[in-house]
């Protein structure tokens, strides 16, 4: 099983470069990329950057040049507070794109062009790890203040990031299978967001959600290779 890892932003790339220091980087037109040995799995780490722009043109990218028979985007996400805690990993099973504004015709016609249903059939009945399994929403923004009760009512929304949702439209595009795994790094109320105006912070837990979901990832590759295998009941 050839598998390609996706990490969008630069912080969360700069925490997989801390944790693994002997990485042999070469350059890809969007940012580095590097084999690692994980366990037992040979997997390509790239980098793809930030933004939908840079996430859904890398995520093409990896698709033509390496052949993945899965993408996996590991990655942080802001949580809406009192919808969700604040260290919870999400396994995103759609993803919507909101920030699109379409003043000539209909603008949730659009949104849902660049919504993604998840096929996650190939998973195991039993998940390796507990995660949230529902939806991440994204937009080139972070999460505005203003706009959380809208989220909320229209899309039930309780997590949201700025790439996911692209990465998930290019790899269906392509039948590519694709597995998004984003921890909550920090909270955002309807009057202040904890990271907002203190970088460190964020930085910091994103240091901590990398480290935990790269941990966890052997289980989760030994679990889809054991269904591949025919295995269900893991």
């Amino acid at each position: 099983m050839k598998i390609a890892v996706i990490i969008s932003a630069n912080a969360e790339w700069r925490a997989v470069k801390e944790l693994y220091p002997n990485l042999v980087a070469q350059h890809s037109p969007f940012g580095e990329f590097a084999e690692l040995q994980l366990s037992t799995f040979n997997l390509q780490l790239f980098h793809g950057g930030w933004g939908k722009i840079s996430a859904a043109a890398s995520a093409q990218y990896v698709i033509d040049h390496f052949q993945p028979d899965l993408i996996i985007n590991l990655g942080t996400c802001g949580g809406f507070e009192g919808r969700i805690e604040r260290g919870a990993i999400i396994l995103a099973d759609k993803t919507i794109v909101y920030d699109i504004v379409e003043q000539m015709t209909d603008s949730d016609e659009a949104i849902e062009h660049y919504s993604t249903e998840l096929d996650l059939s190939w998973l195991p009945r039993l998940l390796p790890f507990p995660v949230l399994r529902g939806l991440l929403i994204s937009a080139d923004r972070d999460i505005v203040l203003e706009d959380i009760p809208l989220l909320i009512r229209k899309f039930n929304a309780a997590a949201a990031d700025w790439e996911s949702g692209a990465i998930a439209w290019v790899a269906k595009r392509n039948a590519v299978r694709c597995l998004i795994l984003r921890g909550v790094t920090d909270l955002v109320s309807g009057s202040a967001g904890e990271a907002y105006g203190n970088y460190e912070l964020f930085v910091l837990r994103t240091k901590e959600i990398m480290k935990k979901l790269l941990e966890q990832l052997p289980r989760w590759l030994d679990a889809i290779d054991k269904v591949g295998q025919g295995y269900r009941g893991y």
